[in-house]
């Protein structure tokens, strides 16, 4: 497959004109909101084609990325929305509108699988076998073709897995149950900014 793969550094261009429904991942230098920095925002408009853009971590001055990013009209796909949303929030300090998450779409159609991972969903619904092996690499550096590629990998195939488990939660009428579910998102981003980790509503 033929990726149509973009670099831009800071920012998006200007003049970019994507569609109103993207895919959207983030790579960071750890997973810990209060530690490690937000590296890189991933877009992508289904057509197999990835927008990377490389951040400046000394001021996330983005301002059209941002507007993106806070535009309800479009909608925004994400894998594990909590832990993007998270750090944008904090780097970009910006409220991400019209979200939704295949994680809990997963979760919440797939039912007879206990298996939500990217890697698992990509394989079920375009049959293809990625490698997560660089996941855990390097993304504050300069980037290897290797990353683009692996981070590229990480938004084309959302919008297949999105329509995909979309019509599993209709055709067994969770579709509504997803959507109050998916509210939460917010809350729940908030909870893990005031360090509130685990589960509220454990006994």
């Amino acid at each position: 497959m033929n990726i149509d793969i973009k670099l831009h550094r800071g920012d998006l261009p200007e003049q970019l004109i994507l569609s109103d429904n993207i895919s959207v991942d983030c790579e960071f230098t750890g997973l810990n909101v209060e530690r490690d920095q937000l590296c890189l925002v991933q877009i992508s408009t289904g057509n197999n084609d990835a927008h990377i853009i490389k951040l400046n971590r000394e001021n996330y001055d983005a301002p059209n990325l941002k507007k993106i990013l806070q535009d309800a009209g479009i909608n925004k796909i994400f894998h594990y929305a909590r832990a993007d949303l998270l750090f944008i929030k904090k780097y970009l300090n910006v409220k991400v509108e019209n979200v939704n998450c295949t994680k809990i779409m997963s979760k919440i159609a797939r039912s007879y699988s206990d298996k939500h991972g990217l890697k698992d969903l990509i394989k079920e619904f375009t049959g293809n076998d990625i490698s997560k092996n660089l996941q855990s690499s390097d993304f504050g550096g300069d980037l290897t073709d290797k990353q683009l590629n692996y981070c590229a990998k990480d938004v084309i195939y959302l919008h297949k897995i999105y329509y995909g488990l979309n019509k599993i939660l209709v055709r067994e009428k969770r579709d509504k149950l997803y959507k109050e579910a998916i509210k939460f998102i917010y809350s729940r981003v908030d909870l893990d900014l005031a360090s509130f980790n685990s589960d509220i509503w454990s006994h």
